[in-house]
């Protein structure tokens, strides 16, 4: 069931940066071509069989993780960008742009690069697991270095989070209001990933649920609000169309 997740939401992610490329090939819209790239690469980092391949070639110390961190920033650090100004969301896109946002952004980084030079990350190993194992030192470096990689996509979730309530509320056109619950639903999804070192064992894949659900929200909202503006024929102009993203 989890590779089954794995592959539809990488094969899902890879169909809708495909269809992006004629529109950014005219220069149109080209972050959201990015965003969509950069989850399509975070997807296929994610999944055992091509993690090994890649990290095999770049040396083999799990270098391929640490990619994947700092992927997932820049996705969802644009996302927050795209969509806080595609809503209006003035508030949430000076906090994810702005002094705050930006120290979070560094220090989170600093962390989490600190952390994985202080493990022994010889041996490609998908999720780190075989690291984790090696003694209860780095079981909890492990555990330190994966709360930091979610920590960031936290704050930009919700960060996000009211305006995609109001917008569910508004009266905008139904194709935004369902790209604002997914969203939405997304951002939960996100927050919640904050909670995994409290899940018990046998609830363990609980975690790629709530992982691919959340990517698959974002991923779809962004592709809905692009539809809506491609149904629209015309460009937004302010909050009420919200199809600038």
């Amino acid at each position: 069931m989890i590779e089954t997740l794995q592959w539809t939401t990488l094969a899902i992610c890879a169909v809708i940066a495909a269809a992006r490329i004629p529109s950014t090939l005219r220069g149109e819209n080209r972050s959201l071509f990015g965003i969509f790239a950069m989850m399509t690469l975070a997807i296929l980092l994610s999944i055992q069989e091509p993690y090994l391949i890649i990290d095999s070639a770049l040396g083999g110390t799990n270098i391929a993780n640490l990619l994947l961190r700092f992927v997932i920033f820049g996705a969802i650090y644009f996302l927050g960008v795209r969509v806080s100004r595609g809503f209006g969301a003035d508030k949430a896109y000076r906090l994810i742009t702005g002094k705050a946002g930006i120290t979070v952004l560094l220090a989170i980084s600093a962390v989490l690069v600190t952390i994985f030079l202080l493990m022994d990350t010889a041996g490609s190993s998908a999720g780190l697991l075989d690291i984790s194992a090696k003694d209860p030192r780095h079981f909890a470096l492990v555990e330190y270095y994966g709360a930091a990689g979610r920590a960031y996509p936290a704050f930009v979730a919700l960060a996000l989070l009211p305006a995609m309530v109001r917008a569910i509320r508004d009266r905008l056109p139904v194709l935004v209001r369902i790209a604002a619950a997914l969203l939405a639903l997304g951002g939960v999804a996100v927050a919640l990933t904050m909670f995994f070192p409290v899940l018990p064992p046998g609830l363990k894949a609980l975690q790629f649920i709530i992982n691919y659900t959340a990517v698959l929200c974002y991923v779809l909202g962004l592709a809905l609000i692009w539809a809506a503006k491609v149904l629209s024929g015309r460009p937004a102009r302010s909050r009420k169309t919200s199809t600038e993203t």
